[in-house]
């Protein structure tokens, strides 16, 4: 859910508005004359992930043999 609000008043209560965000975690949507022309968004937390490192850790479904080949050697074109 975004809070809408227009241009002026985005203007008029900035800091404020920033602050709410930052305590709610709701973006914020700006408007002039009620189209929307912009969207504020909480930044992410300084904890966040900056590393790729552990970004598929739990996504294997399968570990049978890591040494073993992926295909069987007769199956290798090079060797032919």
């Amino acid at each position: 859910m975004s809070k809408v609000v227009g241009a002026a008043e985005f203007k008029a209560k900035c800091l404020n508005l920033i602050d709410q965000m930052r305590n709610d975690g709701e973006s914020i949507v700006i408007t002039k004359r009620g189209k929307p022309v912009a969207v504020l968004s909480p930044a992410r937390a300084a904890g966040g992930r900056t590393s790729i490192i552990g970004v598929m850790k739990g996504s294997v479904l399968r570990y049978d043999d890591p040494l073993s080949p992926a295909v069987e050697t007769e199956d290798w074109d090079a060797l032919r």
